[in-house]
């Protein structure tokens, strides 16, 4: 078993921007841009016939200099198609930080993954993202989750897919998401039991800044980590929306100091200004303060490439 989630170390996931790696300017761009991660997408965003040469083109961006403070993941095709088994083969070689798998429905597909990785020696570094797009993987959600918690697993984050979703359900694509909220609260549920990161979905319509705004705190709400992007422009706002504002980073640390003082060793539950805080907002606290650290630090280090 993994340790608990509060145990593993922060990995900043505010900003997920999501690219077709055949975009030569958009390729080009990322070493300017202040996301926490990219999605190279091989899957949907490239057209049938433009997937070797979104190949070829995502194999010359890594073999250059690249930004090691932002999170590389590749989104591969179905691996049950011809193109998914090329995609995993070429992943292999360019050793990304993960792998996004498209349409997961069942916990086998994670596995078949985890197989071919294993069987071809991929570093226990090589993680696994999910994309829950389906009613069946709604469904299984938390059958899902639970692979990440067996032994070389990999499995480290989910991402709700509303589009897929919307499609196949016949759900409109309404402001407030009303009728997608449960599904989501369900991938989120399910991630947190397995000490995952859930990342919310994508808002399609990057010129209506005030949409996304509203859903980016919505999302934040929801409890989700970040948002999947599809635009530069979305960067700045998910960032702020999804980072610490001082108020919590101010309550978080004096929690922290008041545990730490002598006549409160070992006490499960102390009195703080009148307020009753239990050892449980003493890990929160730790979990945020350690965020605050990752947010500076990745600020402090901005722009360079190793």
């Amino acid at each position: 078993m993994n340790s608990p989630a509060h145990h593993h170390p922060v990995r900043l996931r505010r900003s997920v921007l999501c690219l077709p790696a055949d975009n030569a300017r958009a390729l080009a761009k990322i070493a300017s841009l202040d996301c926490d991660a990219v999605i190279y997408d091989l899957e949907d965003a490239v057209a049938p016939d433009r997937k070797g040469e979104a190949r070829r083109m995502l194999a010359d961006h890594f073999a250059a200099p690249r930004r090691r403070d932002v999170e590389a993941v590749i989104r591969v095709n179905d691996f049950r198609t011809g193109s998914g088994e090329e995609d995993l083969a070429l992943s292999l070689s360019l050793l990304p930080d993960a792998i996004l798998m498209p349409k997961v429905g069942s916990p086998q597909d994670i596995q078949d993954v985890v197989d071919f990785l294993s069987e071809n020696d991929a570093p226990d570094s090589l993680r696994l993202w999910a994309m829950i797009e389906t009613p069946h993987g709604v469904l299984n959600a938390a059958a899902i989750a639970e692979t990440g918690r067996t032994r070389g697993g990999r499995l480290d984050c989910l991402v709700p897919g509303l589009n897929d979703l919307r499609k196949q359900t016949g759900v409109p694509a309404l402001p407030g998401r009303t009728y997608l909220v449960p599904w989501l609260m369900q991938i989120l549920l399910a991630a947190r039991s397995c000490g995952l990161d859930v990342i919310d979905a994508v808002f399609n319509d990057f010129r209506d800044e005030a949409g996304f705004d509203a859903e980016c705190g919505q999302g934040r709400d929801m409890g989700f980590d970040g948002k999947m992007l599809i635009h530069p422009a979305q960067i700045g706002p998910a960032n702020a929306c999804f980072g610490i504002d001082a108020a919590s980073l101010a309550k978080a640390l004096s929690i922290i100091e008041a545990f730490d003082r002598p006549e409160n060793e070992g006490k499960g539950v102390i009195n703080l200004n009148g307020r009753m805080v239990e050892r449980l907002h003493l890990e929160q606290a730790l979990r945020l303060a350690e965020k605050a650290d990752a947010i500076e630090g990745k600020q402090s280090r901005k722009g360079l490439i190793s």
